[in-house]
């Protein structure tokens, strides 16, 4: 037995191509599509048409004025912002947001609003974002294109099968089902993402030529998370949202971490941790169950002014990041790194202490060639990430399926 090739199939293949090719070059002409995907430039013609004829592209004039080019100007290729939508939904520590997303990547309506998640029960929790997906979805005209996916991104564990939320310092309860409420009330399907993997997926959209292959996003906020890229694929472990480096252990039986085990990396590096060693000086203390923004600027103003507990701080924070990396470097190859976050706008605190652990470890034997950057605001990049991810979705699975494989046999000789 051996599988056939259809014409079908390779039907569905170059048109998910053409249509990966206009959404990562936005407006991009016929022969850009042709050298991106090494398509003739009859196939692309066919396809473009075909999309066209559906509403799933559009022509638009390039931006490039005539007399700049010789001959006849090029047309541009773009998504039709009508095509489809979707909902990118986003819940944090005390926050949700949502947003409705055209076709083309364009905020239609969104919203936001803040909870006391450590409070509420699981139920009530799921209800805001039912709630809250429900009211924007009803101030979309039809018109503006079909909501088909919903992405929920969330800080935790994430069950990739069961679409739940394993487990989350937001709140206290476990194994919640967030999708199968949100399917049954939209009828359109529904992913539970872990919110440092979409930031990753963000950051390869970004600047694909830093993050490509390889990279790790880094979460400093009030927890410690982490989106691992290898060899191109998104890790999400074999069950759950996987690269929970803010649980790895740093030091046994040491400080006490939100999610209740002590010694953890987010136990000394965590905006909560950073805050309990500068001011209590207790690593034993209950983690504070919320610090804002502007908390831990000040703690970093206070550890740039002069040497103190508030420098020590950060100290010890950076020496639990490399020593994290080191051991993880020692199993992966170096790669470069983002950290996102609050905690990234004091990343000049922590890199000189984070630099000298990781270069006592194997893993940064080539510390002094690994390269960071920093981005501030995560929020931006997880709905970014999320949205991106659903929008994939439309286009794979929507607007260019896969067809199933024709066995074909093969007489045996």
């Amino acid at each position: 037995m051996s599988v056939g090739i259809r014409h079908d199939d390779l039907r569905r293949r170059n048109r998910a191509m053409v249509i990966s090719a206009v959404r990562r070059a936005s407006q991009p002409s016929r022969t850009e599509i042709a050298a991106a995907t090494g398509l003739s430039h009859s196939t692309i013609s066919t396809i473009s048409s075909d999309l066209i004829a559906e509403g799933i592209l559009a022509e638009a004039k390039s931006g490039e004025p005539a007399s700049m080019k010789r001959g006849r100007p090029q047309v541009a290729l773009a998504l039709d912002p009508k095509a489809a939508a979707i909902v990118a939904v986003v819940l944090s520590l005390n926050h949700l947001s949502a947003a409705v997303i055209d076709y083309a990547g364009n905020t239609i309506v969104e919203d936001s609003a803040k909870l006391s998640t450590q409070k509420m029960s699981a139920e009530a929790l799921v209800e805001e974002c039912v709630g809250m997906v429900r009211r924007l979805v009803r101030r979309v005209d039809p018109a503006e294109g079909r909501v088909l996916r919903i992405g929920l991104a969330v800080q935790g564990i994430t069950d990739s099968g069961s679409r739940k939320l394993l487990w989350s310092p937001i709140t206290p309860h476990d194994d919640i089902p967030f999708a199968d409420r949100l399917e049954e009330e939209f009828g359109v399907p529904v992913t539970v993402e872990n919110d440092c993997n979409m930031i990753a997926e963000a950051l390869r959209w970004r600047n694909p030529e830093r993050y490509r292959d390889d990279f790790i996003a880094i979460l400093l906020s009030h927890g410690i998370g982490m989106g691992l890229v290898i060899k191109g694929e998104l890790f999400t472990g074999t069950l759950s949202s996987g690269g929970e480096f803010g649980h790895m252990i740093h030091r046994p039986d040491g400080a006490l971490c939100r999610c209740g085990r002590r010694g953890c990396i987010e136990a000394y590096a965590g905006n909560y941790a950073i805050w309990r060693n500068a001011r209590l000086g207790d690593e034993n203390a209950e983690p504070l169950a919320d610090l804002s923004d502007a908390d831990i600027k000040a703690l970093a103003d206070a550890a740039r002014d002069h040497d103190g507990p508030e420098r020590q701080a950060f100290r010890k924070a950076g020496e639990a990041i490399g020593f994290g990396l080191g051991s993880m470097f020692a199993l992966f190859d170096p790669a470069p790194l983002a950290f996102v976050g609050v905690g990234a706008t004091a990343f000049d605190l922590m890199e000189p202490h984070l630099r000298a652990a990781l270069a006592k470890t194997a893993g940064g034997v080539h510390s002094k060639a690994i390269s960071f950057d920093t981005e501030p605001d995560e929020v931006p990049l997880i709905k970014e990430g999320c949205t991106k991810r659903a929008l994939l979705y439309v286009d794979q699975e929507i607007f260019a399926p896969a067809a199933a494989p024709r066995r074909t046999d093969v007489a045996e000789a």
